[in-house]
């Protein structure tokens, strides 16, 4: 409305101040001139209004990329009016959405590793002392029967030693009970050697002493991010080295590193269901995530926690 106006005032002042006259009836030379001060009074108009609104084309663009698991994403309010209004409204849109996925986040977030707490005490109280009982009660079995007999129960408890060492692996992985009892540090060690023993790429494993204190919420995400990462590089990156780092930043941040030397992401490859992992508990709990990658060189993820002492 302010663009057409601007140029029907300029029109009215040429108007006002020229000189000449257009006499009735039209001569050509008339109707050219009339013609002509149309075409420029439009394409002026055109032009104005085309520039007026070029930053809707960038909110346009913005509003088919955005992805909120990237927060923090805002247009500059440009144009006129009538945009800015529509660019502030939708930057103040994608602050209520990002706020709600925020705390959407935090919601499932704490939801699922109750979740994982609970289902690794059930594995580990509950099952691993039912194949416990299991194989006591195969050992006073074999003292009470013949040779032949006593042979097919020790391969009976070999298995039940193979299911109770699987069930508490899996038990360690639902919820690692270092993490609860010695926090962060040793449970990074213990997920390092873990790996270490099976790997064909050399793990390698730096932290920094003394690190800022950490709430659990921060330290299981850590974890879970550290854990993603390692099996990411061993499952697809097909590296020789994987590199992990915990150390302070800042006046009391704490920032977590996996780097691998593999064959990092492909040039325009969407990111899979790991790394999304990632980003949904870095967002859980407010923290940085970057995902640096080179085509042939390896790749890099970064979480960078601002406050870890607070909680999720």
């Amino acid at each position: 409305m302010v663009v057409n106006a601007t140029v029907l005032f300029v029109a009215t002042v040429v108007l006002l101040v020229t000189p000449e006259d257009v006499p009735f009836p039209h001569t050509v030379t008339d109707a050219v001139v009339i013609l002509l001060g149309l075409v420029v009074a439009t394409g002026a108009n055109a032009l104005l209004l085309r520039l007026a609104f070029t930053p809707l084309t960038s909110l346009a663009t913005t509003m088919r990329e955005i992805d909120l698991l990237r927060p923090r994403t805002r247009l500059q309010a440009a144009g006129g009016a009538e945009v800015e209004q529509v660019i502030s409204t939708f930057n103040e849109m994608l602050d209520r959405l990002e706020l709600e996925r925020l705390e959407s986040n935090r919601r499932t977030h704490l939801a699922r590793e109750g979740e994982r707490q609970r289902i690794g005490h059930e594995l580990h109280d509950e099952i691993g002392q039912r194949l416990t009982g299991i194989l006591l009660e195969l050992q006073r079995t074999r003292e009470h029967c013949s040779p032949e007999t006593a042979e097919e129960l020790a391969h009976a408890q070999e298995l039940t030693r193979g299911t109770l060492d699987e069930v508490g692996r899996i038990a360690w992985t639902m919820r690692p009970g270092m993490l609860d009892d010695l926090g962060i540090s040793k449970a990074l060690e213990a997920l390092v050697e873990g790996v270490a023993d099976t790997a064909r790429p050399s793990v390698s494993l730096r932290i920094e002493d003394p690190l800022p204190a950490c709430s659990p919420d921060v330290e299981i995400v850590l974890y879970r991010v550290a854990q993603e990462g390692l099996t990411n590089s061993l499952r697809h990156a097909e590296s020789a080295n994987i590199w992990l780092e915990l150390a302070a930043r800042g006046d009391a941040g704490v920032v977590l590193e996996i780097g691998d030397d593999g064959h990092g992401l492909a040039a325009g490859a969407a990111e899979g269901p790991g790394l999304r992992g990632m980003r949904e508990r870095a967002l859980a709990i407010g923290a940085d995530l970057s995902i640096e990658s080179t085509p042939g060189v390896g790749l890099w993820v970064r979480l960078l926690v601002a406050d870890p002492s607070a909680g999720a």
